[in-house]
């Protein structure tokens, strides 16, 4: 396959970013590939429709056919989660995540959720967020005894601020998150919980990670990193609540819906549902884990002591570099990680103490344990010398070289 076109400057960045896409280690946690058939629906005919409204409810003609691929979508997103309704239409996460606040929510609520600088997401009450500006936003932290959730100290949080949604779920933790003690403090309180999965939505699909269904009265997620699919979002929630999300996402925060999106998003909920896929979120798991010990073998401290999942955080106080300082060194050696605050961090969030790392996408390229503690050593040997441009280049053709080994889109497109 060709990628050209008559806007030669637009498409020979493009192709530079397929480049370095096929070229780079991808350990940024939340970034992933997805195949041929999910890039090539995403870039159909569906675009060009309008479809404003849900399956045989539409506010445009012609969306039959329309109608059944979102239906499609909609039972197999419930049928690989387990879920009683499903909304696909969310354009992200963070819309998915709007749309419970808008369901349930009024402005000036309280809400709880995971400190950003603890593991949290924006949309958790983070004051740069509409969550943490148009609510009254209190947060719980990992203990500084393990760097783990305390959920003791979680209930005495919730007792003490009574808020009206409680918030589970995190960008940047690596351990195993209990949903059902989550739901029994909700219970206690008298809160909404919304489990936002984004990060370990793969796990929980192949059944490596406990599933919040069933325990949370809404459930949101991306529908890439760990699941694989199209940028976009995806809702869950008891039936009983159906119609109070279908409305908060349409017309509550969205007007037409991006059906060629939500044709990928079926196509890699399908994929989902396959032997193949559980295999690969195992090895996932396989590589994180390895991964992070290598990474303590050599001298790195992994936030909370190790990871359960797919990611890990490496803080760097002890080896005397920045977050920042260690993801443009590393950018430059063609290795994509980014920087990250670790609990108790005492930097801002632009240069931080951490970085961040995740294994989704060299796993997806096929790449196993012993590739993993080769990219450590790479990594290791880069931080030692941040600031020498010349081994940063010899380790940028390294890197090439050894991804030829895992060829991905260079078998489908002239790069």
């Amino acid at each position: 396959m060709k990628l050209d076109g008559k806007d030669t400057r637009v498409f020979e960045l493009i192709r530079r970013e397929l480049d370095r896409e096929e070229y780079s280690l991808i350990l940024i946690a939340s970034e992933n590939y997805v195949d041929e058939d999910v890039l090539a629906v995403q870039g159909c005919v569906l675009t060009n429709k309008y479809a404003e409204g849900y399956p045989s409810k539409r506010y445009y003609s012609g969306c039959r056919y329309l109608d059944e691929i979102e239906s499609i979508a909609i039972e197999r997103a419930k049928t690989l989660f387990g879920a009683e309704h499903a909304n696909v239409q969310p354009h992200s996460g963070s819309s998915a995540n709007m749309a419970v606040f808008y369901a349930v929510l009024q402005h000036g609520d309280t809400v709880l959720g995971m400190d950003i600088a603890h593991g949290g997401h924006l949309t958790h009450g983070a004051k740069p967020s509409f969550s943490g500006k148009w609510y009254h936003a209190v947060s719980y932290a990992v203990s500084a005894k393990d760097e783990m959730l305390d959920y003791d100290e979680i209930r005495t949080i919730a007792l003490r601020e009574k808020p009206k949604l409680i918030i589970a779920g995190a960008s940047a933790y690596s351990k195993t998150i209990d949903f059902e003690k989550f739901r029994q403090i909700a219970d206690e309180v008298g809160a909404y919980f919304m489990a936002d999965i984004a990060h370990i939505a793969g796990l929980v699909a192949a059944g490596l990670h406990p599933s919040p269904i069933g325990h949370a009265h809404f459930t949101t997620t991306t529908t890439h990193k760990t699941l694989r699919g199209p940028r976009g979002g995806l809702v869950m929630c008891d039936a009983d609540l159906a119609k109070k999300i279908d409305s908060a996402v349409f017309p509550g925060i969205q007007g037409g819906p991006l059906m060629h999106v939500i044709a990928a998003k079926a196509v890699a909920l399908q994929q989902a549902m396959t032997e193949e896929f559980k295999d690969y979120q195992r090895q996932i798991i396989i590589n994180a884990d390895h991964m992070a010990k290598c990474m303590a073998d050599l001298g790195f401290r992994i936030v909370s002591g190790g990871t359960d999942n797919h990611l890990f955080l490496v803080d760097l106080t002890p080896k005397n570099v920045t977050g920042n300082e260690a993801q443009i060194a590393l950018e430059a050696s063609g290795i994509m990680v980014n920087k990250n605050l670790i609990p108790f961090d005492t930097r801002s969030p632009n240069i931080a103490s951490g970085i961040r790392i995740g294994t989704p996408a060299v796993t997806t390229r096929g790449m196993k344990v012993k590739e993993m503690e080769v990219i450590c050593e790479m990594i290791d040997a880069v931080l030692k010398r941040p600031t020498d441009a010349s081994f940063m280049e010899r380790t940028r053709a390294k890197v090439r070289e050894f991804c030829k080994g895992f060829p991905f889109y260079s078998r489908v497109y002239d790069i």
